[in-house]
């Protein structure tokens, strides 16, 4: 395969889970305009197909949208079959689902094992999932991607709960071996973000913004388009990245 830049993305597939979400319809809008059919990979949207045709459609591609749950394995090879079975192809898989909940790091007893599996599940085993249904098509591109949103709290150890530490934390290092176990075919990159303007987290609002964009050396929070930004990149000029950690944080870990 070629690791040469590429301006378009014509004729390419993208999937992506959390394709809902902030971040998620950021980076689909982002790839549809370079040409890219993408498919909004989504555990409950009434409007979802209403969305996926909102995407950009610079050269006519009709985008879609497949209901499936990151934990529910067999519906995700479910939406494997489907988007096989519908466009033949898939290139590139943004995993951005996931979920958590705010705990004070030395609150032990509110991070119960019940909150502990269900973060773990969401975030680290859905997402290897994910890739375990789509790697055979993704191979079979010879020019696969996988982009993992991540998360600084990954190697900060600072995060919503300690759960969602460990998780990413265990999603990075875990990508890196996939980027070995796949090369040449497929590439893994983690993308991690800091704080960014979303409801990702529940109960932070404008207060919690303004805090953390006052500690962050750029002086303010992400944006999601600052994280669709880098996936982008990753999909067209920085092709000879695998196995490894680009943070978009402006400067929060410092």
């Amino acid at each position: 395969m070629s690791f040469d830049p590429v301006s378009r993305l014509d004729g390419k597939v993208a999937v992506i889970t959390g394709g809902l979400g902030a971040i998620g319809y950021a980076t689909a809008t982002r790839l549809a305009a370079l040409g890219a059919t993408c498919v909004l990979l989504h555990r409950k949207g009434d409007d979802a197909a209403a969305r996926a045709a909102a995407l950009p459609s610079a050269n006519g591609q009709r985008h879609a949208a497949i209901r499936a749950d990151i934990v529910d394995t067999p519906s995700l090879v479910a939406a494997a079959a489907e988007v096989k079975a519908t466009l033949g192809r898939c290139d590139i898989l943004v995993n951005s689902a996931g979920h958590t909940k705010p705990v004070p790091a030395a609150d032990l007893d509110a991070l119960t094992d019940e909150l502990i599996d269900d973060i773990v599940r969401s975030n680290f085993r859905g997402v290897f999932a994910t890739i375990r249904a789509f790697a055979p098509m993704l191979k079979a591109s010879g020019d696969g991607l996988v982009a993992n949103i991540s998360s600084i709290a990954g190697f900060t150890g600072v995060g919503s709960n300690l759960a969602y530490v460990a998780a990413k934390a265990g999603l990075d290092v875990v990508g890196d071996a996939l980027a070995k176990a796949l090369a040449p075919a497929v590439r893994v990159v983690s993308v991690s973000p800091g704080a960014v303007e979303s409801g990702f987290v529940p109960g932070r609002g404008a207060e919690f913004a303004s805090k953390m964009a006052s500690t962050t050396p750029l002086g303010r929070i992400g944006q999601p388009d600052d994280v669709a930004a880098t996936v982008e990149a990753l999909a067209t000029t920085m092709r000879f990245v695998t196995g490894t950690r680009i943070v978009v944080d402006g400067g929060r870990h410092l």
